[in-house]
């Protein structure tokens, strides 16, 4: 049942600059790097300066382990694989991981960073990361730490139950479209509940371990500490926050715990990872800083996400008079020959506008087109093949566009991976409250582009036409 967003404001406010000095001097004092798989771009929703690797091999992660920030992005994109390739994936990172690790002499853990909404591969992705990081490292993973609070994106976790903001109101996240997913979808009303429908009643709901909103407001740091040392056999931990002040008591008593000797794996939405590296805030990113080489040519924006909160951005975007909109006729992908003929039509719309100066939009027909066998893995794949089309109306342009915009997790993953050919990015900031900014790298197609990462479900009706305002402001 919705409840008012007046709910936030009944916690007793924090004393955010004694818990800052805290935990600096925590950050300052450990020396573990941490490695966020990320699996879906979006992640780096809350960070800046920070480098976003989108593949694994051994010296993109020697890089990543050789820098001075404390941590560092791996795109896995996992999100968008079958469950076959998620176990492969991760093998392979916790291996590489592990290598480089012990060559650079440097002591790790891993974030496992998902939806907010509590979508993905779980308990899947850490269940494999554990099993080798155990074998790799020789060390027991205590616990799970699970931490989907992302106040950019509207999700707050209260009394163990997660919410969805609309408007003035807060949603059950099992009430919303999100929970509804064909893939990853879920009817638990509390979050103890979903992670006993999530592993099949492997961990019960009474047993989890629930960090509380009091607790945290009360600053009651050592209580936190003792529930984190009493955690054994993998178990769960559901941090409850409403703020970011939350998240810095609880990391406060997480340091504490970990030099003390315990170790966990983190299954968590963007905001925990900004404040377990210690990132400053920064004001929201401007064209100058974003488009660094001018041009006269228009910027292209792609939309894959089927989500009700996309279509309505798509709609208020169309506001804007200087946008030409493309529509990709979706329901063309089963037949192979009228599909490839449809994203040619798109991509010769597409650089004539460019070159003209013109920025277009190009997006899927917004009629969900599912498979017909109605198998979980055919849906999955029936997306991707939808996504690559997408994708390739970035990757087989013939002009350079002032920016990118992708929308959409899979989309945006692809697109920067296969259309943009990135490598090694650096995220520049966000644009908006959860829309982050990748730079791109000298290796990729459209080098030093501005490339935006819309998530599907982030942003309120008028976010997106805001964000290409900003970015048509010369």
């Amino acid at each position: 049942m919705a409840v008012s967003i007046d709910i936030l404001n009944r916690f007793k406010p924090i004393d955010e600059p004694k818990m800052d000095e805290l935990l600096q001097k925590e950050i300052a004092g450990n020396r573990t790097k941490i490695v966020v798989l990320d699996d879906d771009p979006t992640g780096v929703q809350t960070v800046h300066d920070i480098s976003v690797y989108t593949n694994w091999e051994k010296e993109s992660i020697r890089q990543g382990f050789e820098e001075e920030n404390n941590l560092f992005y791996v795109l896995t994109n996992s999100r968008g694989f079958t469950e076959e390739q998620t176990r492969k994936a991760h093998h392979e990172i916790a291996a590489v991981c592990d290598e480089v690790a012990k060559e650079c002499g440097r002591d790790y853990i891993f974030i496992s960073r998902s939806d907010s909404t509590l979508r993905g591969h779980f308990p899947l992705e850490t269940k494999i990361l554990k099993e080798y990081y155990e074998k790799n490292t020789g060390k027991t993973v205590d616990g799970e730490i699970m931490c989907p609070f992302f106040k950019e994106g509207g999700r707050f976790t209260v009394n163990n139950v997660h919410y969805v903001k609309y408007g003035e109101e807060l949603v059950p996240a099992n009430e919303t479209e999100f929970a509804r997913d064909k893939t990853f979808g879920y009817t638990a009303a509390t979050f103890p509940e979903y992670i006993e429908e999530k592993t099949k009643g492997a961990f019960k709901a009474e047993d989890v371990v629930c960090i509380s909103n009091e607790d945290i407001h009360d600053m009651n740091i050592d209580k936190i500490q003792a529930q984190l040392m009493a955690v054994k056999d993998f178990n769960k931990v559901i941090v409850n926050a409403v703020d970011y002040p939350d998240l810095k008591v609880f990391c406060i008593a997480l340091y504490r715990a970990m030099k003390a000797g315990k170790v966990f794996l983190f299954r968590t939405a963007a905001s925990i990872v900004k404040v377990m590296g210690g990132v400053s805030d920064q004001p929201l990113l401007t064209r100058k800083q974003m488009v660094v080489q001018e041009t006269e040519n228009g910027g292209i924006i792609v939309v894959g996400s089927h989500t009700e909160k996309t279509t309505k951005q798509v709609e208020e975007l169309k506001k804007l008079k200087d946008i030409q909109f493309i529509e990709l006729d979706a329901t063309l992908v089963k037949d192979e020959s009228k599909f490839a003929a449809e994203v040619d039509r798109c991509l010769a719309l597409e650089n004539e506008a460019i070159r003209s100066g013109k920025t277009v939009c190009c997006f899927t027909t917004r009629a969900l087109i599912t498979a017909d066998t109605g198998d979980r893995e055919d849906e999955l794949r029936l997306s991707v093949r939808i996504s690559d089309a997408v994708q390739s109306l970035v990757g087989r342009l013939e002009v350079t566009p002032a920016f990118v915009i992708a929308k959409g997790g899979i989309t945006s993953s692809d697109v920067g991976t296969k259309a943009l050919a990135v490598r090694k990015a650096n995220v520049l900031g966000q644009i908006e409250p959860g829309i982050p900014v990748w730079q791109t790298g000298e290796e990729s197609r459209f080098p030093k582009t501005p490339y935006v990462i819309f998530p599907g479900n982030v942003g309120e009706i008028t976010t997106l036409r805001e964000a290409v305002e900003v970015l048509l402001k010369k």
